[in-house]
């Protein structure tokens, strides 16, 4: 704890007057362009990944860069995703799954998460990515060593699809005033993956044929 409390007063001391004038402006509101749903997974730094400044990104994390679809239950994401497009006025939204994520590694074994009811519960919202995956494999059980990868980019796809029932994005999507974007973030290398709806793939970010990034088909 006292790295980070020594880091409070470096921050105060050398980083806050270069971007004091940032700061100040940022003081009276905020109008970020990216809504940036992630995982909690202490490993994942939004800002550090995207090269990003105070102000530039809302940041929504939870475990398992879950979306839960729209209902008439209120609960937190559901909450900061309206507040972020119909009250800031976002015009992206990005899920971003990642390598080595230990939720979907629960979401593979959920067996093993008896001793934790409310993790088992909330990555029932990610069953359908481990479903997905297992008849594509033709496989009745599924592995992390194997399977993690395409389990984890198959729940940043459900995810994207959760985002659609939410009225709010729904209604900018049907008048092309939000986009979506599906990534996955590989801690070990820094590679980024985009999802491109039209092959069904997870393609490099810095191809030719993601045309600088895939941006997820709003139909």
């Amino acid at each position: 704890m006292d790295h980070v409390i020594s880091g409070v007063a470096k921050f105060q001391k050398d980083v806050f007057p270069a971007k004091e004038a940032a700061f100040k402006k940022l003081a009276n509101g905020q109008s970020p362009e990216v809504l940036f749903i992630t995982c909690s997974d202490s490993r994942i730094d939004p800002s550090l990944v995207t090269q990003t400044e105070p102000g530039d990104l809302f940041i929504c994390r939870n475990a398992g860069n879950v979306v839960p679809p729209h209902s008439n239950q209120t609960g937190g994401m559901t909450a900061s995703i309206e507040f972020a497009v119909a009250a800031l006025g976002v015009t992206h939204i990005v899920v971003c799954g990642h390598s080595d994520c230990g939720a979907m590694k629960g979401a593979l074994n959920p067996e093993g998460l008896t001793s934790l009811p409310h993790v088992k519960e909330w990555l029932g919202h990610c069953r359908v990515a481990s479903e997905v995956v297992k008849e594509r494999c033709g496989c009745d059980e599924l592995n992390a060593g194997d399977h993690l990868q395409l389990v984890t980019e198959e729940n940043v796809v459900q995810q994207l699809q959760h985002l659609r029932t939410h009225p709010s994005v729904a209604a900018k999507i049907a008048t092309g005033q939000v986009k979506l974007h599906g990534w996955f973030y590989n801690i070990e290398t820094a590679e980024v993956l985009t999802y491109d709806e039209a092959s069904g793939k997870f393609e490099p970010m810095d191809t030719p044929s993601t045309n600088k990034e895939q941006l997820v088909a709003n139909k």
